[in-house]
């Protein structure tokens, strides 16, 4: 009775330690070690602002650890005339100026199978403001009147395809949340929305 006692112990304990040793955690590899890579993400984003079709441009990136977990940042800016509300006595017109930045984390899902997906999340802050139409010629693109300040969390989640081992095809689509700004004519809501975007991504997976 002994010996079997003594034998299932042996067992149980081999048992556990082999389910230890092979246990993977977030930031494990299946050498055993880290791996570091990085990337950088060029993006254009395709939102509604206040009804009105608005372009965002700009990107993220960071450091890649063990192919799954990315840490870094990202900003973006609208580019394009979003035309804004008449509060001004001329009458004239004006037009939105937005930008935002900030912390960006990512989680690659499956990184090296052909299509695989992502989703991350921006959290940060940035602007808001009102300014003169952008002509072909770009003059007075930096008179902004009525300039504020804003909470930004945006997250996102992305259809990934491997175009080759250091370029990727990104299309996702995200939903931008902004709290805090008080520049007249624009609300908090009338700046958030979702967004369809597309992007690549360039680096060492």
């Amino acid at each position: 009775m002994k010996k079997i006692l003594s034998a299932l112990l042996v067992l149980v304990a081999q048992q556990a330690w082999a389910q230890h040793a092979t246990t993977e955690t977030l930031f494990s590899s299946k050498k055993g070690k880290t791996t570091i890579g990085a990337y950088g993400v060029p993006a254009a984003k395709f939102t509604p602002i206040d009804g009105k079709f608005g372009l965002l441009t700009g990107g993220y990136g960071g450091v890649l650890l063990n192919g799954k977990i990315m840490l870094g940042a990202g900003a973006y800016s609208l580019v394009n005339n979003v035309e804004m509300p008449v509060v001004n006595t001329g009458g004239y017109k004006e037009y939105v100026n937005l930008w935002y930045t900030g912390f960006v984390a990512e989680y690659i899902h499956n990184s090296d199978k052909l299509v695989h997906w992502t989703a991350g999340t921006l959290l940060g802050g940035g602007g808001v403001g009102r300014r003169e139409k952008w002509g072909s010629d770009w003059d007075d693109h930096n008179n902004i009147s009525d300039a504020s300040g804003f909470f930004v969390a945006e997250p996102f989640a992305n259809i990934e395809v491997n175009i080759t081992k250091f370029l990727r095809l990104d299309i996702g689509a995200s939903y931008r949340y902004i709290a805090g700004s008080n520049t007249i004519g624009i609300t908090d809501s009338k700046l958030s929305g979702p967004s369809v975007h597309v992007g690549l991504k360039a680096g060492k997976f």
